[in-house]
């Protein structure tokens, strides 16, 4: 059995054959890693310049990378695209560019009052190589992203794009190619296969975003080489609409963030809990909104330019699973337009479920689809336990007036992250840090903690010449044991 090793010694792959691709990637990853080794060092003009590139591609390339992307899903609005990735990118690089000499510089932490004069600092540093595993659903945000952070801390890095959008992953490979030099950052493209070999690369820093299933993988992956994961998870996201909530907006702004990207996010509200007897209210408003937001949906052919199709067959036949499934045991579901559901174009319009078993695939699976579950509650707390006898959630959305509620809320439940009278909108806020918590990941990123997140907070303490450490060396005689007894006050 051949075993592929680092030129550290760290296995990384176990096979008896190594595939041209998988040693190509290997190869890269040597390369990158030398290079990272051999500048410990980055200064900030550097790390602004990869920044600078980084918003140059995004610029540059704007309608080629709408066009992939739409492509990729068969079809996708590019108005969708600017605002929920393009922006997004732009924002963070902007944030980094703004803030990243300040986050680099060199941080003095307390001595404590019997080592003074003594100093104490705390002195970031980048890892080296990172790696970043990019799911399909944001493919230009949740790649820029994370490589925000990472070139503001002064790392190189590796990026793996998924095999379910082809046309966005060879033209980003393209593109990094063209911006930046092949040990500064590095596109891998490929099947599960490349992904696996990916992961189990050593890096100084993974961060994977996708699926809770795929997840438990990766770090068991990672863990070969004890590689630091951050983990961006998913899971079902709850949105409460409570019981002094502005119901009109709190329908209006649920719909909107559950239909961007026809629900294939990772944030995305993934069932509402709701005052009992609001239900046919909820489909009344959520079907007119429907018909205001998206009108060509209820055109015979029910094409809409502004409505994103499914990313694949495979997950479209998915989604087409749970809703039968439910269906058989009598739940009830309203389509929110006219439009049929569409498996050669894998166009599936909105729908809304009262009566889901709790059992069912649609309420035990993250949904990742316009399907919206509805779950009637009688007394507040009712809901909140409900959300926390389940996995601790991605997001959690409230809408409420009332601010005695609204902190209970918060109080007594545990998200990744939390939006107020609205959805989404907490991601994308670049100084508060994005990431799960339990079932939908660990650590996060954004901001100044996502610099922190691909950095070393090295702690380093410098000996004042004048100090009292002889005191405390042997021979231990009455006067240690009267220091001490003065340290121990």
């Amino acid at each position: 059995m051949l075993i592929w090793q680092s030129k550290a010694g760290r296995q990384i792959v176990n096979d008896q054959t190594i595939p041209s691709a998988i040693k190509a990637l290997h190869d890269r990853f040597e390369a990158s890693q030398k290079a990272a080794r051999a500048q410990l060092d980055v200064p900030w003009a550097l790390r602004a310049d990869r920044l600078q590139r980084l918003d140059k591609l995004v610029r540059n390339e704007r309608a080629r990378i709408a066009e992939a992307i739409s492509a990729d899903f068969g079809n996708r609005s590019r108005h969708e695209t600017d605002l929920l990735e393009m922006f997004p990118s732009l924002d963070g690089i902007a944030h980094a560019l703004a803030h990243g000499k300040r986050w680099s510089r060199v941080r003095r932490r307390a001595t404590g009052r019997w080592f003074l004069p003594a100093t104490s600092r705390l002195m970031p540093q980048p890892l080296g190589l990172v790696g970043v595993v990019v799911p399909w659903n944001y493919p230009l945000y949740l790649t820029v992203g994370p490589l925000t952070s990472a070139f503001a801390a002064g790392n190189r890095a590796m990026v793996k794009l998924s095999e379910y959008g082809p046309r966005f992953g060879a033209l980003f490979e393209e593109l990094a190619a063209r911006y930046f030099a092949a040990d500064e950052l590095h596109v891998t493209n490929g099947d599960a296969s490349v992904a696996q070999a990916f992961c189990a690369l050593p890096f100084d820093h993974l961060l994977y975003t996708g699926s809770t299933a795929v997840g438990h993988h990766v770090m068991q992956a990672a863990s070969a080489n004890l590689t630091p994961v951050t983990l961006e998870l998913g899971g079902k996201s709850p949105t409460i609409i409570g019981p002094n909530a502005d119901f009109a907006r709190a329908v209006d702004r649920i719909m909107t963030g559950k239909l961007v990207n026809a629900g294939q996010t990772c944030i995305a509200p993934d069932y509402v809990l709701l005052p009992r007897g609001q239900e046919e209210a909820f489909i009344a408003a959520a079907r007119a909104i429907v018909a205001k937001s998206y009108p060509d949906l209820n055109e015979p052919d029910g094409h809409s330019a502004d409505y994103t199709t499914i990313i694949a067959a495979r997950h479209f036949d998915r989604l087409t699973r749970q809703l039968d499934e439910v269906r058989e045991q009598g739940a009830r579901i309203e389509p929110l337009s006219s439009a049929p559901s569409d498996a050669q174009r894998r166009l599936l319009p909105p729908q809304v479920i009262c009566g889901a078993r709790a059992d069912s695939g649609l309420m035990r699976e993250e949904i990742f689809g316009p399907l919206l579950p509805l779950v009637p509650y009688d007394s507040l707390d009712q809901a909140i336990t409900y959300i926390n006898q389940r996995p601790r959630p991605l997001a959690l959305y409230l809408f409420e007036r009332d601010k005695s509620v609204v902190d209970h809320v918060l109080a007594n439940t545990i998200a990744g992250g939390v939006t107020i009278n609205e959805t989404l909108l907490h991601i994308a806020q670049d100084d508060l840090p994005f990431g799960g918590v339990g079932h939908s990941g660990m650590g996060a990123y954004h901001g100044e903690v996502g610099f922190e997140t691909f950095s070393h907070m090295k702690p380093v303490f410098r000996q004042s010449r004048f100090n009292g450490m002889g005191l405390f060396k042997p021979p231990y005689g009455k006067l240690f044991e009267r220091m001490v007894g003065l340290l121990m006050r």
